[in-house]
């Protein structure tokens, strides 16, 4: 298992009008897009990266929903937080995006499975 990425990859800004959530996300996706986090790169844990940036942890935990519902991470459950793979198809990336989104919701496979088919009519 991939050891946590430091924070030293999130730099807050607090002149900036842009809110702490939104600065962590611009800096996991740039870490994401430019390299510096691989795929497999486990965050680290909202406590703990609140804890560094001096900010709430419903912050991060904010920021954390936020990539998982762009597809950038993925939370698994006590395991972590983790960078997702963006090397896939545009469908295989999107179809990741709702799964996200609908597991975030609380509906099941079955639901979602039978959302898919209504509206694919």
């Amino acid at each position: 298992m991939t050891s946590p990425t430091s924070s030293t990859t999130i730099t807050l800004d607090p002149a900036s009008t842009e809110p702490v959530f939104a600065q962590i996300v611009s800096a996991v996706r740039d870490a994401v897009g430019d390299g510096r986090l691989d795929a497999g790169s486990r965050l680290p844990t909202t406590r703990a990266l609140a804890s560094e940036l001096s900010v709430a942890v419903n912050t991060v935990a904010k920021a954390y929903r936020e990539l998982e519902i762009e597809g950038i991470v993925e939370g698994r459950g006590r395991q972590g937080t983790f960078v997702v793979d963006q090397s896939g198809t545009a469908g295989e990336r999107e179809a990741l995006r709702f799964v996200t989104a609908m597991r975030s919701l609380g509906v099941t496979q079955e639901q979602a499975l039978a959302l898919v088919r209504r509206a694919w009519s």
